[in-house]
């Protein structure tokens, strides 16, 4: 007896479907309880949504202008404004020149230590700069404005020192207040004036540049003591060499005044 050939079962290939349902069921599951969890505050995310919207589109968060609310729980940060720096360049070069002066300074007062020892110069520092202070007893003679022989060589040290150096330099006469009245000083303006012009021109020689170079003479208007004691007119009696720190600026021309016709 012949053998029946085993009919051959049909194959189904739409089995795949059956996964693919059941997972796009458990994805469904998935996401409905993350979102019954999530509690999501439909106010809050309107609002964020609105405020990311108008931060790129640079508008207002309603119509209007009317500012937007800020999220509840979100700290918002305070707009700092930028620090401005002080120039430190500036800062340290004014700090340079100062060590600078000080240094010249010092030269000075150890070519003049002897003087220095006596009381007849002293070193002083102000706003403007570094300022040598000498009595006019060991540079003049009483009422006069030439120097003495034995003051030139310590005057022209000074002068090399200064010489090295880029500083302005203003020399400043002053006296007492005793009343002079000579056919060559007919006040102590004068007086003054030609002490510290003569100090000017020695410096000058010695190798100081003339356009750094300024004589004043305050006469008795200017006193660092009391006239009333001979101690005290003798230390007003003086010549003040300024190494000033204001270097000059360029003139600003002024203009006719606004309104002025």
């Amino acid at each position: 007896m012949a053998r029946r050939r085993r009919e051959e079962e049909h194959e189904n290939h739409e089995r795949w479907l059956v996964s693919y349902a059941d997972f796009i069921t458990l994805l469904f599951a998935f996401f409905v309880v993350m979102y019954a969890i999530s509690s999501v505050n439909e106010g809050k995310y309107k609002v964020l949504s609105n405020s990311l919207t108008n931060a790129f589109r640079n508008v207002t968060g309603e119509v209007g202008g009317q500012p937007i609310a800020v999220i509840q729980g979100v700290p918002v940060r305070p707009v700092v404004p930028p620090v401005v720096k002080p120039d430190r360049v500036a800062d340290q070069k004014k700090v340079e020149q100062r060590q600078k002066m000080k240094s010249i300074a010092a030269n000075i007062m150890e070519a003049l230590q002897p003087l220095v020892a006596q009381g007849k110069v002293r070193l002083l520092e102000t706003s403007r700069g570094v300022t040598i202070e000498i009595n006019d007893s060991i540079l003049f003679p009483a009422g006069q404005a030439r120097l003495q022989p034995a003051s030139i060589s310590a005057m022209l040290a000074i002068a090399q020192v200064l010489a090295a150096s880029d500083f302005p330099i203003t020399i400043e006469g002053h006296t007492d207040n005793v009343p002079i009245a000579t056919t060559q000083f007919p006040s102590n303006w004068e007086l003054s004036a030609m002490r510290a012009t003569t100090v000017l021109r020695l410096f000058n020689d010695g190798g100081v540049g003339a356009e750094r170079l300024t004589a004043i003479g305050y006469g008795e208007t200017r006193p660092v003591e009391t006239n009333t004691t001979p101690e005290g007119r003798a230390r007003n009696r003086r010549v003040s060499i300024l190494i000033d720190s204001n270097r000059p600026e360029e003139p600003t021309e002024l203009r006719e005044a606004v309104g002025q016709k």
